[in-house]
């Protein structure tokens, strides 16, 4: 359990990877003083997506600055961002898989428009608006066609029909025949596994309830996916 000014339900290794990807970059710009450390700067990038705590909370509790928090809040998610796996390094690692599922989420936000056996979540999408229809979402990321091309198929759940065969769903219907319904049953059974992976992003409070650009979702969640793999 990591400790700032109050717990964040987090193993040290994300602590320790986010201060030796901060302390790069400080190098690499040739930043020769902070207000904080690499290792408290990346305790209080931690805390605010994992805790939620406002700006206000975190300059409060680390002795600094709002807009100080800002910049360096910013700044580890956009090093963490940097580090997320590609839909390409995704379908390699899945090939070794016995399958893949598919699935996707909405996260809340309080902007409205845009601004111009074991589990694991191996990839996260860049995000799309709430109203784009999961089918729609899969296409435009190239998901089918990077299925396609290292031959893997994956379970996805009924927003997914007309994907193509690489993507199994299961039947739609209410009468169907007692063979369709098993398939849908079993079907079902391995399908909610993903939803353990989705589990992880929520587990993160700043997904709950974002207040971000909705520019930056896309950082925010990548900066996540990077974190779980460190800790994992």
């Amino acid at each position: 359990m990591l400790v700032y000014p109050s717990s964040i339900d987090l193993s040290s290794s994300a602590l320790r990877h986010l201060t030796e990807e901060l302390a790069v970059r400080q190098r690499e710009i040739g930043t020769r003083w902070r207000r904080l450390p690499a290792g408290r700067q990346a305790l209080l990038a931690l805390a605010h997506p994992r805790c939620g705590d406002t700006y206000a909370q975190l300059a409060a509790g680390f002795g600094i600055g709002v807009a100080t928090v800002y910049r360096y809040i910013r700044e580890a998610i956009e090093v963490l961002a940097a580090r997320a796996p590609t839909l390409a390094t995704a379908m390699e690692a899945a090939r070794t898989q016995a399958f893949v599922i598919l699935d996707g989420t909405l996260l809340p936000i309080d902007r409205i428009a845009a601004d111009t056996p074991y589990y694991r979540l191996l990839w996260a999408s860049p995000a799309l608006p709430g109203a784009t229809h999961d089918l729609t979402a899969v296409r435009s990321h190239g998901i089918v066609d990077a299925l396609a091309a290292v031959g893997l198929k994956c379970w996805a759940d009924k927003a997914y029909q007309g994907a193509g065969r690489h993507i199994r769903v299961p039947f739609r219907g209410r009468r169907l025949k007692r063979w369709k319904r098993r398939h849908n049953s079993s079907h079902a059974k391995i399908r909610c596994v993903g939803e353990q992976a989705m589990a992880v992003l929520k587990g993160w409070r700043l997904l709950r309830k974002l207040r971000c650009s909705t520019n930056r979702i896309t950082d925010i969640v990548k900066a996540v996916l990077v974190l779980h793999h460190a800790s994992t």
